[in-house]
């Protein structure tokens, strides 16, 4: 494996600030969490895995194609992601006090239709495909991945969002409290703006 530690832990943490960024996969898991609870909720998470796995592989392999046809197509993407990352911490920030709507399509009861509801949301989802095809190969020197490094990257693309989807679904308490108070709403969404900003900064220097 030609990845080191620093790099994956680095592309650990933009995971987890794009996690921490209300979007669809959150309206969805809340919403099903708050009409069925945890049981409800985690079939929606592993939805959202296959698509993030799926996202992730995809970048990597359509992205190496191109780097093979244009060289310096890999050091203009890098920073491509820097810019998105900065204009993506600052629209956050300028939008804290926006509060998140719901939608009752994602509350349909039974496990397969919460698995499909994931896969759908992450999909669809413009965050998702935004870093995984726009900011994921900034990240790494896609020209020198090899088999063990396209895996280490899958599962943390799976196992990051995956981890916090089920936290925040067995504390769906706790999130509801969160999403429902303009307060605490604009408190996450600027550290996760200012979060964002950080990746956009570092990216450059790795």
């Amino acid at each position: 494996m030609t990845l080191s530690i620093g790099d994956l832990a680095l592309y650990a943490g933009a995971l987890f600030v794009l996690f921490m960024t209300p979007g669809p996969v959150w309206v969805g898991l809340i919403a099903r969490a708050m009409s069925g609870g945890f049981r409800a909720a985690w079939p929606l998470a592993m939805g959202v895995v296959v698509g993030d796995v799926l996202w992730s592989v995809l970048a990597i392999l359509g992205v190496s194609w191109i780097v093979n046809q244009y060289g310096g197509f890999l050091t203009g993407i890098k920073y491509v992601a820097c810019v998105t990352f900065l204009v993506m911490g600052y629209m956050v920030i300028r939008n804290a006090d926006k509060s998140i709507s719901s939608d009752s399509r994602l509350t349909r009861p039974g496990m397969m239709a919460g698995f499909i509801a994931g896969l759908a949301v992450i999909l669809g989802n413009p965050k998702a495909i935004l870093f995984y095809m726009g900011m994921l190969p900034g990240f790494f020197d896609l020209t020198a991945l090899t088999t063990p490094d396209i895996v280490a990257i899958a599962a943390l693309s799976a196992i990051v969002p995956f981890v916090g989807n089920l936290i925040m679904g067995a504390f769906i308490g706790k999130i509801r409290a969160l999403l429902t108070s303009p307060k605490a709403l604009r408190r996450m969404n600027l550290t996760a703006g200012w979060l964002l900003i950080a990746v956009g900064v570092i990216i450059p220097f790795v």
